[in-house]
């Protein structure tokens, strides 16, 4: 649902002050997408997997209760990685299926004949 001019008018002023109290984090938020962000996430939750492995393989021997903290810290980095993998694929998915839609049919299809042309050197009869 679009906005209506003062509902714009407002947002517009929101971003203003936002802008003029913090550019740096207005340049951070400027900068980063929601994929690098999702990205972001997975590399330390992978690295979470990881940590909470080392942990838990290493005080096994000899310490039952670090091994269960380890354990629980490789659970949830990995539910932390799954849900975010989840996330970005959907996001892929959505943009590519905005893509598509926001094509003319007609059009990517003389594209895809163009194409098919081309690579087999044929002049479009049958």
């Amino acid at each position: 649902m679009p906005l209506n001019e003062n509902e714009q008018r407002i947002l517009a002023e929101i971003e203003r002050q936002f802008h003029s109290q913090n550019p740096k984090s207005a340049e951070l938020l400027a900068s980063t997408t929601l994929q690098r962000y999702l990205a972001r996430k997975c590399k330390w939750a992978a690295l979470g997997s990881v940590v909470g492995l080392a942990v838990l393989l290493g005080a096994f021997a000899f310490n039952w209760v670090l091994a269960v903290v380890g354990f629980l810290i490789m659970l949830s980095s990995a539910i932390v990685l799954a849900t975010n993998l989840i996330r970005m694929s959907r996001l892929g998915v959505e943009q590519m299926t905005q893509t598509i839609r926001s094509r003319n049919p007609n059009q990517s299809l003389s594209k895809l004949a163009r194409k098919f042309r081309e690579r087999f050197g044929g002049d479009g009869r049958i």
